[in-house]
């Protein structure tokens, strides 16, 4: 797995948010996050501070963005966080998650469970923001 800071891609981020528990990179049209290995990846400790810092800076309650998952260390997700986020009026286009771990199926297939559209899995980041430049041709 690959960190977005190690791709040539790095050069297109519009701001890189760095916490404690990991690192955001956005870009126009969608977020990767890349959060620490052992976090426990919840709405109130890490997601909420996330959506709002993202929000304030794109103006955006995240209906026109895609989020993308680049799991290049292993933690683990609130599945049921999902609920908050949602609850919160906080919306995505799309959701996907880029690992090449069998052990990130489990979680995917857990967090569809909880997530109001179902989300995309990928092997690898290029692919997946390939997926993302065409998912956001089609909507322009």
């Amino acid at each position: 797995m690959v960190s977005i800071k190690e791709t040539e891609i790095y050069s297109d981020v519009l701001k890189e948010l760095n916490y404690p528990f990991g690192t955001i990179f956005i870009f126009k049209g969608f977020v990767v996050s890349e959060i620490n290995k052992g976090i426990s990846f919840s709405w109130e400790n890490h997601a909420k501070k996330v959506v709002e810092d993202i929000s304030m800076f794109l103006g955006t309650n995240g209906n026109d963005l895609v989020y993308i998952s680049n799991r290049v260390n292993s933690y683990s997700v609130v599945p049921s966080d999902w609920l908050k986020f949602i609850k919160n009026t906080y919306a995505l286009q799309e959701y996907c998650i880029v690992s090449d771990k069998e052990t990130t199926k489990l979680s995917w297939l857990v967090e569809n469970l909880f997530f109001n559209k179902k989300i995309k899995r990928f092997n690898c980041i290029y692919t997946a923001i390939n997926w993302v430049h065409n998912r956001l041709d089609e909507v322009a």
